[in-house]
């Protein structure tokens, strides 16, 4: 009898979660309930914010401290990083509240906008210097002329004004192609689009503190003849991009890559969006010359890191999918007991 139970303890099903820490307590009070932790998964996106924001906080209460605002950054960037861990805990543990689904799924939203305002410290720390004289001769040495410059002479007012309106796709278009996966439940889709964009998002942070810059705009204020330029909501849209409390974020463009990214994923999973988007995505690029945003050189570099964040984020996605695929029921004898004891019985 004894034996009988044996095997029936042995042939009891194991499945390993992917990504997963799991804890069950079996017979708990329903007053328990909240403390269970079961199946937890960190998606790609979560891994990524946990990584990139406990290093900006480690290095903020470390080597950085020195710098004006650290202590603040560093609480902020602690809590982003805290975020994936208890957004997916409280998902795991109330699986049915979808505005809890929602928020964790969406958490890279407050990072990227909260994150970019505390990067002064960091970059401060890093690279005290501006780097604008060095990419501005660079630009020349390519083209022969600042490319802002020299658009800025030939683009009309009304065309000034349109780009203007294009720049600021910048804040739509992401979250539009996010909703769009996210609401259609294309999981797999919606998991490596984030998973992208926050690593574009990290890389782009990480080039800011090497290799801070403000912009045309500001060090090449002398080569322009007038303000820029539009027909009414102009000065207005110019204005507002001066008052963020970061200005160090021209290289690379993250203007671009952001673009970029979301057209090929909206290529790749929404077509709809894409056909869309693909004019104000091209009239987003050219603004960042014609608004005396970015140097050219900021643009191409762009376009390399985009390729490395594409890259890197298909590899991921196709190897969680694999492992996921892998993961199989298997009794407990043949995952614990060594082959020669399971080829004797």
């Amino acid at each position: 009898m004894a034996r009988s139970s044996e095997a029936g303890a042995r042939a009891e099903p194991v499945v390993a979660p992917v990504a997963a820490v799991g804890l069950r307590q079996r017979g708990a009070s329903p007053r328990a309930a909240f403390w269970e932790v079961r199946d937890v998964h960190l998606r790609g996106v979560d891994v990524v914010i946990l990584v990139a924001c406990a290093l900006a906080a480690l290095a903020l209460v470390g080597p950085a401290r020195w710098a004006p605002g650290s202590t603040r950054s560093a609480i902020h960037f602690t809590v982003f990083a805290l975020g994936p861990l208890v957004l997916r805990t409280l998902e795991a543990t109330f699986p049915k509240q979808r505005l809890v689904a929602f928020a964790a799924s969406f958490w890279l939203l407050p990072v990227l906008g909260l994150g970019h305002e505390m990067l002064a410290p960091l970059v401060t720390a890093v690279t005290p210097v501006l780097r604008d004289a060095q990419l501005a001769a660079l630009e020349l040495r390519m083209f022969g002329a600042y490319a802002s410059v020299a658009l800025g002479q030939w683009t009309p007012a009304w065309l000034t004004e349109l780009l203007m309106l294009c720049y600021y796709g910048h804040f739509l278009w992401p979250l539009v192609l996010a909703a769009v996966l996210y609401f259609t439940r294309r999981r797999e889709a919606f998991d490596e689009y984030l998973l992208a964009l926050s690593l574009l998002f990290a890389f782009n942070y990480f080039c800011y503190a090497l290799v801070p810059a403000i912009g045309p705009r500001y060090f090449l204020f002398n080569d322009f003849p007038e303000p820029l330029q539009g027909l009414w909501l102009t000065p207005f849209l110019d204005s507002v991009m001066r008052t963020p409390p970061f200005a160090k974020d021209c290289f690379p463009s993250g203007h671009t890559g952001t673009t970029l990214v979301v057209l090929v994923y909206a290529f790749r999973f929404e077509r709809r969006l894409f056909r869309v988007m693909l004019l104000p995505g091209i009239g987003l690029i050219v603004a960042t010359l014609v608004g005396r945003f970015h140097y050219a050189t900021d643009l191409l570099c762009a376009v390399p890191l985009v390729l490395v964040v594409l890259g890197l984020a298909r590899c991921w996605s196709l190897a969680a999918a694999r492992y996921e695929a892998g993961v199989r029921t298997v009794p407990m004898g043949s995952a614990y007991a060594p082959a020669s004891w399971s080829a004797r019985r």
